[in-house]
């Protein structure tokens, strides 16, 4: 993914206001170049002032679409057991590892409480998952697939771009 400045991010949200992405936290590191833009395909992160935000930023031919998302509260995990896998990278975790993040429609729908969910990694690292540069947790097993680096991320960004689509119709 290519860098974005902080006005490009507060710019790409369509399904929040001018008001409300100009209060949005940027990731940590953003501001000292800690973001790893070269192990990105889009941006996700949960917004530090406000810890049930989430926010994504795909980038795309008429440049990046930001999404606002709601996170699940927290909850104790029911059994380490349960496994789960993420609609977008297709990574599977075990318990907590994927949350239902739910993003309110761009418009007048999204202004009348009309939503739509995704499973989605509850860190929001499908990109690092994609590289092998982070592991699940607890998993024991990992399923190796045939498609090779390239082909899961064109998989993963036609995933969340479906997504983003949704929420922007």
């Amino acid at each position: 993914m290519e860098p974005l400045t902080e006005d490009a991010i507060r710019d790409s949200f369509v399904n929040c206001s001018k008001g409300e992405a100009g209060r949005i936290r940027l990731p940590a590191g953003f501001a000292g170049g800690g973001v790893p833009w070269a192990d990105l395909d889009f941006l996700g992160w949960t917004d530090p002032a406000a810890p049930l935000r989430a926010l994504l930023v795909l980038p795309g031919d008429d440049g990046p679409t930001g999404i606002v998302l709601r996170r699940p509260e927290p909850r104790r995990a029911a059994g380490l057991t349960r496994s789960s896998m993420c609609h977008v990278c297709l990574t599977e975790h075990a318990a907590s590892g994927v949350a239902l993040f739910v993003a309110p429609l761009a418009g007048p729908a999204g202004r009348n409480g009309n939503t739509v969910g995704q499973y989605l990694c509850a860190d929001l690292a499908c990109s690092l998952y994609l590289r092998g540069k982070r592991q699940p947790k607890m998993r024991m097993v990992r399923r190796e697939e045939t498609l090779t680096l390239e082909e899961r991320i064109e998989r993963a960004m036609a995933n969340v771009t479906a997504f983003a689509r949704r929420v922007a119709a």
